[in-house]
């Protein structure tokens, strides 16, 4: 069981949650929903008791398992396997094992002896945490979320973000929480594993919480909807699966402006007649004042009818003059240890051109679009910019955002000198920075926010080729639709790496750039079947 008691969230000033009470028991399932920047991913973290209530209580009962949507800090050194097992404790069972056996070995009697007993009980423990099976199940899961077999021996810093946020998911799953809370689960992952992880969750038996923007999702998973209202700071809690959620919620907002418009007009109608009696006589007057004072009852008991949520003006200025061919990669490879990521990459994207890159999972899609973007630096070859070219990156982790920085220091830092601190400040708010919000530091953002704050960025730099990793991901579906429309009419380069069909069909590219081979091919139709599985 879950239980939220008189709960409150607020960053700084800003208040996100008012107090909220509300209980999950077994088998209930909730799609927490609401705009970005609502307080969604910020609920998710107090609940797992990572930030601090404003006010209220939150009891667990049984073990819990929290996914956030930023990855965690993890030892970089510790191998795949190792970490997703760790989900149950066995990973360091499997460590005292080893020693036990060392021990049980050892030409001193004693300290044989000491060794075979401490084996016998920590094989105990092992067994009944489920053992070897386990090590199958657990390998098993890791498959179903996409990490190959070949993956389970390397070190965690070998893997790219979308890589290692995979195994977190797989370790989360594994570990038999009775709670799950899951931040954006289906980031990174194909369509076989979004299938599979639905069916996972529906059989889940305990509760489970989970933030996402997969409509499907929502739709074959949750049984409850509790939808944070951004305007009003209110968690409206709906115990029913999510298409009649929003077909309720649609009835619930028209009944509601009808009532507001009644009142309204019954409010017109007590003052005209308040002024019809005003100074005429005492009595008039006398009367004059109680209709005043009805009509104020009524208009303060209003019900505040609910505003559409507000939409960024996204735009991408006309990039600045370069010559044919801004950017070029010749020979590029990169390994990771003894993981070869990809080999002898040869590209050239010229001023103005549309590529789309693709390939399985830990293709390198990630990988290259930091080498072209200076981030990283190859093993072999060289990128190669040309005349006035100026390179935009948006990364998909949000790694080149400084989580200790301002909103507003960030832009001003990544914004030309010659901006203005009105212009930056409007800039802003167009991408939904309150002035409030332009003075919290990144690291409390949402993932959506992070998205349209790195977006804000790009906008400023004038850039004329684009790399964009995943720059659809954490969007709720308006905001996404303005991503998309911006990028459509982009008259710069860009290089895009996405698991979407939308975004790739909004940029309309010309070429395919598939990874880890390198080799190019026109866009064609057969290539968006494919888009969803890279």
């Amino acid at each position: 069981m879950l239980r939220a008691a008189g709960v409150e969230l607020r960053i700084g000033p800003r208040l996100l949650l008012e107090e909220t009470t509300f209980t999950l028991n077994a088998g209930d399932k909730m799609g927490l929903v609401g705009r970005n920047g609502a307080g969604k991913t910020t609920l998710l973290k107090a609940l797992a008791g990572e930030t601090q209530l404003a006010k209220g209580d939150i009891t667990v009962s049984g073990s819990l398992g929290y996914l956030p949507q930023d990855p965690r800090s993890v030892e970089l050194n510790q191998y795949t396997f190792e970490r997703v097992l760790s989900g149950r404790g066995l990973s360091d069972l499997k460590r005292e094992l080893a020693l036990a056996t060392q021990k049980m070995s050892s030409q001193d009697q004693y300290t044989s002896e000491v060794g075979t007993k401490l084996y016998g009980e920590l094989e105990h423990r092992f067994s009944a945490l489920g053992g070897y099976s386990a090590e199958a199940e657990a390998e098993a899961i890791c498959l179903s979320v996409g990490i190959p077999s070949r993956l389970l021996d390397a070190p965690l810093g070998n893997l790219s973000g979308g890589q290692r946020r995979r195994v977190e998911l797989a370790r989360i799953l594994f570990s038999n929480a009775t709670t799950l809370l899951l931040d954006e689960p289906t980031n990174h992952l194909d369509a076989d594993s979004i299938q599979w992880l639905k069916g996972f969750l529906r059989s889940h038996k305990g509760e489970l919480i989970v933030i996402s923007h997969d409509v499907d999702l929502l739709r074959d998973v949750v049984n409850r909807v509790s939808y944070l209202d951004a305007n009003t700071s209110k968690l409206e809690l709906y115990q029913m699966g999510y298409d009649t959620y929003i077909k309720a919620r649609a009835q619930n907002e028209d009944r509601s402006k009808k009532e507001r418009e009644r009142t309204e007009s019954e409010v017109l109608r007590l003052n005209r007649q308040a002024d019809k009696m005003r100074g005429s006589s005492s009595k008039r007057a006398r009367k004059a004042k109680v209709l005043d004072a009805r009509s104020s009852k009524l208009e303060s008991s209003l019900q505040q009818v609910k505003v559409k949520d507000k939409v960024a003006r996204m735009r991408f200025p006309d990039p600045l003059h370069c010559g044919k061919t801004p950017l070029q990669g010749t020979f590029l490879s990169k390994t990771y240890g003894s993981l070869e990521v990809f080999m002898g990459i040869d590209l050239a994207i010229d001023r103005g051109s549309k590529v789309v890159v693709l390939g399985l999972n830990g293709a390198g899609k990630t990988t290259l679009l930091k080498v072209l973007a200076g981030v990283e630096s190859p093993d072999t070859g060289e990128v190669m910019l040309g005349h006035g070219a100026l390179v935009g990156y948006y990364a998909q982790e949000h790694e080149t955002l400084n989580h200790e920085e301002t909103v507003y220091s960030y832009l001003r830092w990544k914004a030309p000198a010659s901006m203005q601190d009105k212009e930056l400040r409007s800039l802003l708010g167009s991408f939904l920075f309150t002035s409030d919000m332009m003075m919290q530091k990144i690291g409390t953002l949402s993932g959506g926010e992070k998205t349209r704050l790195a977006l804000a960025a790009l906008v400023t730099t004038g850039a004329n080729v684009l790399l964009l990793d995943e720059p659809t991901n954490n969007l709720d579906p308006i905001s996404r639709a303005q991503v998309l429309g911006a990028l459509k009419g982009y008259k710069g380069a860009v290089v895009l790496v996405t698991h979407d069909p939308g975004a790739v069909r909004a940029l309309d590219p010309e070429r395919v750039l598939l990874l880890p081979e390198g080799d190019e091919d026109f866009m064609n139709e057969q290539y968006y079947d494919i888009i969803s599985l890279s």
